[in-house]
C-alpha cells in the first residue's frame, strides 16, 4: 500500500513539473537583440532589449531625467570588447561591461559597470563602476518608435556608437590601436624572415601605401610579389605606388599590364579602376 502511494505521489509531483515547464510562445513586449561590429581590429558586441514607444512620453516620463536607466528594457544592455579599446578617450580592458545611463535634457551621462547581474538598474551601485562621461544630448529629425543601438562614422581604428528612441539621441566614440598590431606583425612576418610569400607581401605593402609610410620599401615589396604571383589587383597596387613615387612610365606600364589581366579576368571592376588610373598619371 505504502508502495502505491509513493509511486502516486512521484507521479503527481513529476506531472506538476511538466506542467510548469510548459509555456506558451509569445511575442516580447521588448525583443532581444544582438549586434556586432568590427572596429579596427578588435571586435565589439552590444547585446540589449529594444523596447518600443507605444504611445508614450519617454525622456522625462517613462525614463525620468536624473536617474540611471538600464539604456533598454529588461537586464542592462551589455558592451563586450575581445581587446583592449578606448572609450570618448579613456582606456576600457578586455571584457564584458554593463551600460548604464543617466538621461538629462541637455546631456547624459554614460557609465560603464563590472556588475552584470542586475536586473535593470535595480541594486546598481557605483562602487562597481568603470567609467563615467557625459555626451550631449541630440535633438532628432524623426522619431524613433523603437529604441535603437548602432554603429556609424566607421574608420579604420574607430566608431561611434549612437542610441536613438523617440527624438532623442546620443552618440560616444570607440577607438582601437591597429597601427602598432599591424606593424610588429609586418616586422615578424615579413622583414625579420625576409618572406618571399607573395601574398604577405602584398599586403605588406598595401599598408604601407595605405598609411603614406616608406613607399620605396612598399615598391620593393609589392614588385616582389607581382614577380612571383603576378595578379591583376596587385598590379594595380604596383602601378598606383609608383605613380605616387613619381616613376610614371613604370606605374602606366603597370597599370596597363594589370587592365589587360582584369579583361582577361572578366573583371569589369579592375577595368575601369586602371582606365581611371591612366587618365590620372597621363
Amino acid at each position: 500500500m505504502k508502495t502505491k502511494s509513493s509511486l502516486l505521489l512521484v507521479m503527481l509531483f513529476m506531472t506538476s513539473i511538466i506542467t510548469y515547464a510548459q509555456q506558451i510562445q509569445m511575442p516580447q513586449a521588448s525583443p532581444a537583440a544582438s549586434i556586432s561590429q568590427k572596429i579596427g581590429l578588435t571586435d565589439v558586441v552590444v547585446e540589449y532589449s529594444r523596447p518600443s514607444k507605444k504611445g508614450r512620453k519617454i525622456f522625462g516620463t517613462l525614463v525620468p531625467y536624473g536617474e540611471v536607466w538600464r539604456t533598454g528594457a529588461n537586464s542592462s544592455t551589455k558592451l563586450t570588447f575581445n581587446s583592449e579599446v578606448n572609450i570618448e578617450g579613456n582606456p576600457i580592458p578586455a571584457g564584458t561591461y554593463a551600460l548604464y545611463t543617466i538621461p538629462g535634457k541637455k546631456e547624459w551621462e554614460v557609465i560603464l559597470s563590472e556588475n552584470l547581474e542586475l536586473w535593470g538598474a535595480i541594486g546598481y551601485s557605483d562602487d562597481k563602476d568603470v567609467l563615467r562621461f557625459k555626451v550631449p544630448a541630440e535633438k532628432l529629425p524623426e522619431n524613433y518608435e523603437t529604441m535603437e543601438i548602432s554603429f556609424n562614422d566607421m574608420t579604420d581604428t574607430g566608431a561611434t556608437l549612437n542610441l536613438q528612441w523617440e527624438k532623442t539621441g546620443i552618440g560616444f566614440n570607440i577607438t582601437t590601436e591597429v597601427d602598432p598590431i599591424v606593424m610588429k606583425q609586418i616586422q615578424e612576418m615579413v622583414i625579420d624572415v625576409n618572406s618571399d610569400n607573395p601574398g604577405l607581401l602584398y599586403q605588406a605593402a598595401s599598408y604601407y601605401f595605405s598609411k603614406d609610410k616608406d613607399l620605396e620599401q612598399a615598391y620593393t615589396w609589392i614588385s616582389q610579389s607581382v614577380k612571383a604571383d603576378p595578379k591583376y589587383w596587385t598590379m594595380h597596387l604596383k602601378a598606383k605606388i609608383a605613380d605616387k613615387l613619381g616613376y610614371k612610365e613604370a606605374a602606366l606600364a603597370s597599370a596597363q599590364e594589370s587592365k589587360e589581366m582584369a579583361e582577361e579576368a572578366k573583371n569589369p571592376d579592375y577595368v575601369n579602376l586602371n582606365d581611371r588610373l591612366i587618365k590620372t598619371i597621363q
